[in-house]
């Protein structure tokens, strides 16, 4: 017990471990650095010397204190209330003219499928099956070899098992065929490269330009309850009462592609996670501006994230006791004086910049995990030295969200936008993902990431679906004279599914019994009970 104590709190480390190892092992340094930091500065635009970065930092933290008391006057949103800063939170946004009309028009005109049509439609239109390669590198040579990856797609994603997918009379359904596909082809990268070509479709879409750019993501974990017994989980009675849990912890551009995730033991701060979720993304544009939820920062988490070249923007949702830091400690800023009495010391990100851009050169190049980093930065709740540079470095970078937030609405409200957006994609996850009431039964790590793997791909591709759509069913309705505007097309969402099957259907046949009963079951035949994972076998 004082030994597993002692790697929690990373007293000691575990050589060659996983998650016990000591990430500062991993870290570039010596010839390694040497060769890798030219491209690493140039990429995120940094200096070895640290001076005009920071003069720059200083600069830009005085002018957005200077537009926000400019603005004060005529911002109605915020006020003053006893001394503590509020915001009124925002209202919807005023509708065009018709655009009631044009969303109902639009859903009328969506056509009415079922779940494995639509998956079947995807590949065929996509060419999905070519990244499914064999595990040894072989291509397939089957027939049908898409019809198999869409049912073992449906048996993961709508989490039901084989059972309601095999047909003995259909080559490309039968256990063993499913069972051969499943072990030798759906795996993380395969699904990776799958998500990738999806993304890369989508993008091309001409209605996708009225929804972003794809530099901006949101990260966000969605929760499921795993009842049998797996390491790779934990507890917390909030989400998952007496039984443990794990989080899929997802990224979703603005484009309302999912572009990336990883699965977090329990709850587990699935905010330290977010970087690393950024940095294994499967393609699309980098992200410029992340955002999230309100739990999910810290001033070192700013500062990591501004280093890597990140925009860091979570939600606050009360800026009552917020505190904003400062460079010039000569200046008072009226109003938010009170809040603005901490100064960020420079000096101290002078000192340890080196290591810094060691940090941020080990991690945009994968050489360790930003989980494991931030762990290390701080003891016993206490930074590190290393620590604390990174945490004024944040200061700079959280204070200028801070000021932005408070005054631009419209930067309020692109944040707001895509958490919901993010919201929404996880009711649609919920629906899809109905099996065995939504809970996950893999035992190992590995086995709930490929799962977790098959339901994003099975979102990217109802959200491609529907975006083919949408953009087709506009294009028909201009043609008829209906004046669909760009502003009217932003606002329709490639998330909808009323119109898609989940459930399957329900077939009623009568079993030619004779006078008799029907036979008896024999175990040897079938692997699976109704709702059981793919296979015994597999993780």
């Amino acid at each position: 017990m004082h030994l597993h104590a002692a790697l929690r709190r990373r007293d000691v480390f575990a050589a060659g471990a996983d998650r016990w190892s000591d990430p500062r092992a991993r870290l570039l340094e010596g010839a390694g650095w040497e060769a890798a930091r030219p491209r690493v500065l140039a990429a995120l635009e940094l200096e070895d010397e640290p001076a005009g970065h920071l003069a720059e930092l200083a600069s830009a933290l005085e002018g957005a204190y200077t537009r926000v008391l400019d603005g004060l006057g005529a911002n109605t949103a915020v006020q003053f209330v006893g001394g503590r800063l509020q915001i009124e939170k925002l209202g919807p946004r005023d509708e065009p003219p018709l655009m009631t009309e044009f969303r109902a028009l639009i859903g009328q005109m969506l056509p009415r499928v079922d779940f494995p049509e639509l998956l079947l439609e995807v590949f065929d239109r996509t060419g999905l099956a070519a990244d499914f390669t064999h595990i040894s590198g072989a291509d397939p040579a089957m027939e049908d070899f898409a019809v198999s990856l869409c049912g073992l797609i449906v048996a993961e994603a709508c989490n039901v098992g084989l059972v309601p997918i095999e047909k003995p009379n259909v080559p490309a359904l039968t256990r063993a065929r499913l069972q051969q596909v499943d072990q030798g082809y759906l795996r993380a990268e395969t699904i990776s490269a799958a998500n990738a070509r999806l993304i890369a479709a989508q993008a091309d879409l001409d209605i996708v330009r009225t929804w972003g750019g794809g530099q901006i993501a949101s990260a966000d974990g969605l929760r499921f309850i795993v009842p049998v017994a797996n390491l790779h989980t934990g507890h917390n009675p909030i989400y998952f009462g007496r039984q443990r849990g794990a989080t899929w912890l997802n990224v979703v551009n603005d484009q309302v592609m999912g572009i990336g995730g990883l699965v977090v033991p329990g709850t587990l701060r699935d905010s330290l996670f977010i970087l690393d979720a950024i940095h294994t993304i499967d393609g699309g544009p980098r992200p410029e501006t992340v955002v999230t939820d309100t739990a999910s920062y810290s001033d070192i988490v700013f500062g990591l994230f501004a280093i890597c070249g990140y925009q860091f923007s979570p939600r606050i949702a009360d800026l009552g006791d917020t505190r904003l830091w400062r460079t010039n400690t000569r200046t008072t800023y009226g109003p938010l004086d009170h809040m603005s009495r901490h100064t960020v010391r420079l000096d101290k990100i002078r000192a340890h910049w080196a290591d810094m851009l060691r940090v941020a050169g080990s991690l945009t190049t994968g050489q360790v995990r930003a989980f494991d980093l931030i762990r290390m930065l701080s003891r016993d709740g206490r930074p590190t030295g290393l620590g604390d540079a990174f945490a004024h470095y944040g200061r700079i970078f959280k204070t200028l969200h801070l000021l932005q937030f408070i005054s631009d609405d419209g930067y309020r409200r692109m944040i707001g936008t895509q958490l919901n957006t993010q919201e929404a994609r996880h009711r649609l996850a919920r629906r899809i993902a109905f099996g065995n009431r939504g809970q996950l039964r893999r035992r190992y790590r590995e086995g709930m990431e490929d799962q977790l793997g098959a339901l994003g791909l099975a979102l990217n591709a109802v959200v491609w679906w529907n975006t083919l759509y949408l953009d087709a069913a506009v294009k028909r309705i201009r043609a008829d004279g209906f004046p669909a505007t760009d502003d009217m097309c932003a606002r329709l969402s490639p998330i909808a599914y009323e119109h898609i099957n989940f459930l399957g259907r329900y077939a009623f046949t009568r079993a030619e019994t004779g006078a008799g009963l029907r036979p008896f079951h024999d175990p040897t035949q079938e692997a699976d009970a109704p709702g059981a994972p793919l296979a015994a076998s597999t993780p």
